[in-house]
């Protein structure tokens, strides 16, 4: 999604505000901007359509230097990628913005200011906020107190860095819905919507609360909440390294993050787990009490983390006895949800800013649930943040869209509850270690699978010509197989479905021929022969199978059956993660021969902050 980055120095600031554009790239965007007050006390803007790239060679034509400035990437909502409606936008006596979110009732805004005889030049919603912000100005003669009088008549999210001509010493922040940080300098001050478009130049930041007001100097910080009053935040340190988000030796980021799994996996586990058992006050301080109440648990997510969530529900349920329910965030967050006694509400997101999930929440928050739940990759975010219990999956920053290890970590992380659970109904200290056990194993069973890398190479050369492939699996595989067809389409654009194996007599086969690869993920459980059968029908068909097997599952390649021999003894609690690294592995060099642009797919946005 949009990303912002602005700065205030005693040097010139545009370097830093490419490289935190640069380091904002992943969130997925369609157009660059940059408006600096230079030296002469005036506004220079420069923006452009497509890669931060462009706004670097277009700089290097008109160069531009100053001590003050905001930069911005766009993702499209309101009007069609263009240079117009690229930020930062400009109202009269030199205001300019950059704004990440939707504000709902801009068209009644636009419509007041264009009677008060304000022009308009693009067709996005920021441009409101810009004439708005100047508009109270004029009444109110300052910058900050323009800010919020404006935000106080905006209805929806946003986050907003102003500049104005008028205040050549100032940036003037504020949150709505959309995360936002002050990065602290020596100083010097910094902005940015992700702390990553910063670290090269502090690892001090803080955080806004919703509503809050601040306005940043090069020495100075003031922060006003939604009531205006005076509010002290905490400065915090991140852990996170300049260099965390780099390529290092691979060619894309979604290969450097296929292949980090095993190290992610196991962070995600440190000083969680001990001596055989798990540490259920890794979850929170209130935890404890939580898990011996709940009866139920309810998981609300999208996308891939939906796909870890309903990996989750066969785990909950068959190993902890509880009912579980699984369902898409943007579908739950508008309907009037019925409580069971004592549920778990439970939020899954790599960003913790996904805008669906995090209403979900909200709403939760009101519904009568036992305690929400967040499970995370990003602990400055508002999931986070807003969640009486966290368990962080310990990732490190995935920049590539097609989400890798975030799943993989989600999947470890979902089966540390279920062991929590499980620890407070019915399950006795012997399975517990078991259970642990199997988890501490993953890190080297992904390992393994790795090494499948040449192997899936060349038998992604059979999909390059294919429009069409079907995924398969059964039982809590079933969401692999959808995450496996996910994978495919986002990045090679491959049309892929995924179906319970069982329901192929009930549709898919009518699909089904030599041209429309199926692939099915078979370990060796206790559905493996209903899959079987499954798989036989299509063959029948015509179909080509290709089948990633446990090596005692009794697979054996033959004409139109492609078997891809997988790591020995996984288990059923382990067999989730593992077999969906080399569905990642078959999206990815898929995508390499098909030529896309693995790491930002088209259409596609890293964090998806808008409704």
């Amino acid at each position: 999604m949009c990303g912002i980055v602005g700065a205030i120095a005693d040097r010139n600031i545009v370097p830093i505000l490419i490289e935190g554009l640069r380091r904002l790239e992943y969130r997925g965007y369609d157009s660059a901007g940059l408006a600096i007050l230079n030296g002469t006390g005036h506004l220079r803007r420069l923006r452009t359509v497509g890669k931060v790239r462009k706004l670097q060679d277009a700089l290097a034509e008109t160069p531009v230097e100053g001590h003050l400035g905001i930069a911005h990437t766009r993702w499209a909502t309101h009007g069609v990628p263009s240079e117009r409606n690229a930020h930062p936008h400009i109202s009269r006596d030199g205001i300019a913005i950059v704004h990440n979110g939707i504000i709902e009732n801009h068209e009644e805004l636009r419509e007041e200011l264009s009677k008060l005889g304000y022009q308009f030049t693009s067709e996005t919603d920021t441009e409101v906020i810009a004439h708005r912000i100047h508009f109270h100005k004029q009444k109110l003669g300052d910058i900050f107190r323009a800010v919020r009088a404006t935000v106080a008549e905006l209805e929806g999210a946003y986050a907003l860095a102003v500049v104005s001509e008028d205040a050549p010493d100032s940036m003037i922040l504020a949150r709505a819905g959309c995360p936002v940080v002050i990065g602290v300098g020596n100083n010097e001050n910094f902005v940015a919507s992700d702390v990553a478009a910063l670290l090269p130049v502090t690892r001090k930041f803080i955080f806004l609360d919703e509503g809050d007001v601040a306005e940043i100097r090069r020495t100075s910080v003031r922060i006003v909440d939604h009531e205006g009053n005076n509010a002290q935040r905490e400065v915090r340190e991140s852990s996170l390294s300049a260099d965390a988000a780099e390529k290092g030796e691979y060619a894309h980021y979604m290969l450097k993050e296929i292949h980090e799994q095993p190290r992610a996996i196991a962070q995600t586990l440190e000083e969680r787990v001990a001596g055989g058992k798990l540490l259920e006050a890794a979850f929170g301080p209130l935890a404890t009490e939580v898990f011996r109440r709940c009866e139920a648990v309810q998981i609300v997510a999208c996308g891939t983390s939906y796909h870890a969530g309903a990996v989750a529900k066969y785990y909950i349920e068959q190993i902890a006895r509880l009912p579980c329910w699984v369902e898409i965030a943007s579908e739950y967050r508008y309907r009037n949800p019925v409580v069971p006694k004592n549920t778990l509400f439970v939020s899954i997101s790599q960003s913790g800013e996904t805008a669906d999930t995090l209403a979900a929440l909200r709403m939760a928050k009101q519904s009568g649930y036992l305690s929400t739940l967040s499970i995370c990759n990003v602990p400055e975010s508002s999931l986070v943040r807003e969640s009486e219990l966290v368990l962080l999956t310990r990732a490190g920053p995935e920049i590539g869209v097609a989400s890798t290890k975030a799943f993989t970590t989600q999947l470890c992380a979902l089966g540390m509850l279920v062991i929590a659970l499980a620890k407070f109904h019915g399950t006795d200290p012997e399975r517990e270690r078991g259970l642990v056990q199997r988890l501490i194993e993953i890190p080297g069973l992904i390992e393994k699978t790795l090494h499948l890398d040449e192997t899936i190479k060349k038998l992604a050369e059979r999909f390059a010509d294919k429009h069409h492939a079907l995924f398969l699996g059964r039982g809590q595989m079933h969401p692999i197989a959808m995450e496996g067809a996910l994978k495919l389409k986002e990045i090679s654009y491959i049309h892929a479905e995924a179906y319970p194996a069982g329901e192929l007599k009930h549709g898919p086969l009518a699909l089904v021929d030599a041209d429309m690869p199926v692939i099915a993920v078979a370990p060796n459980n206790d559905l493996l022969e209903k899959l079987k059968s499954n798989l036989q029908e299509v063959r029948a068909r015509g179909g080509e199978l290709y089948v990633f097997a446990d090596p005692d599952s009794g697979f054996q390649p033959s004409e139109g059956v492609t078997v891809i021999t997988m790591p020995k003894h996984v288990s059923h609690f382990q067999a989730s993660a593992v077999y969906t690294v080399p569905l990642q592995l078959l999206a990815y060099h898929c995508a390499i021969l098909k030529g896309t642009d693995v790491d930002q797919p088209r259409n596609l946005a890293k964090s998806v902050t808008v409704e």
